[in-house]
């Protein structure tokens, strides 16, 4: 179907009203699963409360977080071979056992096993997401996608703001209780993936041509498009990441409180769970190209703007704004488009983007914290020009669809 057609989209509350019951309990264990996500945030200052050294716990995040890249494309294998409920059941059953085993390997002298109970950890936490994504959308009707991808991010966002309170309450009583809050939530979530959604198996070899069962991911990988918009997908990550790893240091270095960056955070976390269904239902109506481009430029402008945070927190204020409203234009669509392939290649593409997404999470605060250091506000102008490179990779990847190999030409969504 041609973007350019005029197609009446419904609004926020038809939305709302059509989503099946089966995708509510989906997003419902997403958010119960958001409420105890600590292990990433918490996992460096956990270790060394436990005795570990900065360097150690350091490493350890990192061995995390490349386990959860790796989780997000096994998961979007294991998703194409078993099918959705199975693979976030297995993923989150796994990742409460891993949790829970955290303290009891928390000691200086076992911090090789520390290692290897963290990456597993991570890769469990992960496998979930694009098995989450794919079936979601295979619930949700084709005229709500991109609403609805903007609700499975808004209840992200909903566990991600609610959980730090949490932890805040958590901490006094003994730092453990992170670790085994976050394997009970896992666990709701498994419960309720097996008891409340519905099996929806991967697809049979009948329906996956012949080249694309021999080739796999190296099919989508051979696709210049596709890796135009995974290049967008990943400039968009890393300049992202910066408003949580490099603006917080940028704000100290000019003397600002930790009190003024946590308002910044609460401001964009309420900026996005207030608006952006309001947003996405207008949004929806624009080329997909168009939006996910303009959301990155915008999101680059917003970030920018953080280079005049010496001269007050007004233009603080006016960033945070600015780059929440690009995420909003962006975000739903950039999210939804792998989702818009057929049964034969989706998965991976769901994988492939989330997994691409997820290493740029994982590099930016290296990198962001590298160029903050050399170039001091010059990463705001970095994360500028990136976003602009970013625009026009999501703009060029996502209007093609006449130029790619044939083993996948057939199955790409029309988008203009």
């Amino acid at each position: 179907m041609s973007a350019t057609k005029a197609i009446h989209r419904p609004g926020v509350i038809t939305t709302l009203r059509d989503t099946p019951r089966t995708a509510r309990y989906l997003l419902a264990g997403i958010m119960v699963n958001q409420l105890g996500a600590f292990a990433q945030a918490y996992l460096v200052l956990y270790l060394t409360q436990q005795g570990f050294s900065v360097g150690q716990a350091g490493s350890a995040l990192t061995v995390y977080s490349i386990g959860a890249v790796l989780g997000m494309v096994a998961g979007g294998e294991s998703t194409a071979r078993m099918g959705s409920r199975t693979t976030i059941v297995t993923g989150m059953t796994g990742s409460a056992l891993a949790l829970g085993l955290i303290p009891a390997v928390s000691t200086p002298g076992m911090f090789p096993v520390l290692i290897a109970v963290v990456a597993l950890a991570g890769f469990a936490a992960q496998s979930y997401r694009p098995a989450a994504a794919v079936l979601f959308n295979d619930l949700m009707p084709d005229e709500h996608r991109v609403m609805a991808f903007s609700m499975f991010r808004i209840a992200l966002n909903t566990g991600a703001a609610l959980g730090p309170l949490i932890a805040i309450a958590l901490i006094p009583v003994d730092w453990n209780t992170l670790f085994w809050f976050n394997a009970c939530t896992a666990s709701c979530y498994a419960l309720i993936a097996w008891r409340l959604l519905p099996n929806v198996a991967g697809p049979t070899p009948a329906d996956v041509p012949v080249v694309q069962r021999e080739s796999g991911y190296g099919t989508i990988l051979r696709d210049q498009p596709y890796l135009l918009f995974l290049a967008a997908t990943l400039i968009t990550a890393l300049i992202w990441v910066q408003f949580l790893a490099t603006l917080p240091l940028d704000l100290a270095a000019h003397g600002y409180s930790t009190a003024l960056y946590s308002a910044t955070l609460t401001t964009a976390s309420v900026i996005l769970i207030v608006f952006e269904l309001k947003v996405t239902a207008y949004v929806e109506h624009w080329r997909p190209s168009t939006a996910v481009a303009l959301g990155i430029a915008i999101h680059g402008i917003g970030l920018t703007t953080y280079a005049l945070a010496g001269h007050g927190a007004s233009p603080i204020a006016i960033g945070t704004i600015v780059l929440v409203v690009g995420m909003m234009i962006q975000g739903p669509t950039m999210f939804a488009y792998p989702a818009t392939f057929p049964t034969a290649v989706k998965t991976r593409c769901v994988a492939v983007h989330q997994s691409v997404f997820g290493a740029g999470l994982a590099l930016g605060p290296a990198l962001g914290v590298l160029a903050w250091q050399t170039t001091g506000r010059g990463v705001w102008l970095l994360c500028g020009i990136l976003a602009i490179v970013g625009a026009w990779s999501a703009h060029a990847g996502m209007r093609s669809g006449t130029t790619e190999p044939a083993t996948i030409a057939q199955t790409r969504p029309n988008t203009g």
